[in-house]
């Protein structure tokens, strides 16, 4: 099932619009509040400046009864492009009703004397804003209260309100699609990085497993490096896989030609007698082969925890892991007529793979019993030495000649020649094993200058 591929590009574009168009909106809705409320305030100063000379002209007449001469232009400063319509009204004391339109509303008493009151209202079915003034005339022994009421309908309001709350989207929509523009330049200029690292990559060979080396941002340096990581554990596999096919097309054709020739000197067998001793060393050979085989496995998994460095250690007790290994022997020593042993007390503990130092124990004695002839005595021996484990396998056999020993230290070398038996690896693994946990290996006589004494230290635990 293929993966769904999106566009970091429009990604990017798509979250910036959203959440711009939420801001956007926020700021229209508040927009809007500002804008009646600007409106409000601009209409009703001319509002409550109409009121206030219409009260100017209430006198007391010589009766005590108020008249008022309504100055019809501070009504026309109410006079709009929207054609806005006035309405007036002047009340005296409570109940008594001057002058202009009787059933305009009028609000409650509120507020103090001289000032002027706020509200909307319906007036013949169309919204109004009122302004009431509420003040006194005087009649130079007393004063008379009187109410002025002045108000004109909503269209002046309503399109003014709309009108600035256009102006203000037309702004906000430029300001998002300049955004939009400016975010879609700014993002393809930041992702060519990436587009010639993609480039960089798709153009190498198959084999070419080196670092990437492209610039890229710090955000994506991470990546990079984990791809880099990623490849050169791939091109540690794949050495470990070329080692370990060469050398084991190298070291298993001898086998396999023994194999194939006891097979056909099997077929061709005159006599029972000739048919099993060809299938003899026919299973010999075989035998051969498994050793073969399992010492190349071993060395590629040396190889590859050589290189990636990732070796997993743990606290072991060396004395009684070669103490079972030895153990373990004991059968094959004693069908090759050989005594072997184990010596040492007490406990020595190292930080190594339980496995790996166990196959490094293996080679040793395996060795030791594969070259030191029958009759021979074989000693396994651990001891501290200053802040030091050491691991000895000692032997009374033939040894290796002083100046064959460094050769034998190379892959497949024998010390006895190519005509040794052996794979030629047991040394070279030894050693390359103790070098992981930061051991090393030396070779020296045994006891009396007989034989092969192989000394291996690990620091101590």
């Amino acid at each position: 099932m293929r993966t769904m591929v999106y566009s970091l590009r429009r990604r990017l574009l798509g979250w910036l619009l959203f959440s711009t168009a939420v801001i956007g909106v926020i700021a229209l809705m508040d927009t809007y509040r500002e804008a009646v409320k600007t409106a409000n305030v601009v209409s009703d100063r001319v509002l409550a400046g109409s009121a206030l000379a219409i009260a100017e002209r209430v006198v007391v007449a010589e009766d005590g009864s108020l008249q008022v001469d309504i100055p019809y232009v501070a009504l026309e400063m109410l006079t709009s492009a929207a054609q806005d319509r006035v309405f007036y009204r002047v009340d005296g004391p409570p109940g008594e009703f001057i002058t202009g339109y009787q059933t305009l509303p009028s609000l409650a008493e509120t507020g103090t004397q001289s000032s002027t009151s706020f509200a909307d209202a319906v007036f013949r079915g169309e919204p109004i804003r009122l302004a009431v003034l509420r003040r006194s005339a005087s009649t130079g022994v007393n004063s008379v209260p009187f109410v002025v009421t002045v108000a004109e309908t909503t269209i002046a309001r309503r399109q003014l309100t709309q009108t600035i709350l256009l102006h203000s989207a037309l702004r906000l929509g430029l300001m998002i699609a300049g955004a939009a523009v400016i975010v879609w330049i700014a993002v393809t200029v930041s992702l060519r990085p990436l587009y010639r690292l993609g480039d960089a990559i798709a153009e190498r060979s198959p084999d070419d497993l080196h670092p990437i080396g492209e610039r890229v941002p710090n955000e994506v340096q991470g990546l990079v490096d984990t791809v880099n990581s990623f490849m050169v554990r791939l091109q540690s596999a794949l050495d470990a896989l070329r080692n370990f096919t060469g050398n084991a097309s190298h070291q298993l054709r001898t086998p396999l030609a023994i194999i194939r020739t006891q097979i056909a000197l099997a077929r061709r067998a005159a006599t029972l007698e000739e048919a099993r001793g060809a299938a003899l060393k026919a299973d010999e050979a075989v035998a051969n082969a498994e050793r073969i085989l399992a010492q190349l496995l071993l060395m590629a998994k040396i190889d590859a925890a050589a290189k990636e460095k990732a070796r997993g250690t743990e606290r072991i007790e060396l004395a009684g892991l070669a103490r079972a290994v030895t153990a373990e022997h004991v059968p094959a020593a004693g069908d090759a007529d050989i005594d072997l042993g184990f010596a040492g007390e007490g406990e020595h503990c190292i930080r190594a793979e339980p496995l790996l130092v166990g196959e490094l124990l293996k080679n040793l004695i395996g060795n030791a019993l594969l070259y030191a002839g029958r009759g021979a005595e074989v000693t396994v021996r651990v001891e501290g030495r200053d802040g030091l484990v050491a691991l000895e396998v000692e032997d009374n056999g033939p040894g290796i000649r002083t100046d064959l020993r460094e050769a034998v230290l190379k892959r497949f070398r024998r010390g006895g020649g190519n005509e040794s038996p052996g794979t030629g690896l047991g040394l070279p693994i030894v050693e390359e094993i103790a070098a992981l946990y930061g051991g090393a290996m030396r070779l020296e006589d045994g006891a009396g200058g007989r034989g092969l004494k192989v000394v291996v230290t690990f620091p101590a635990s």
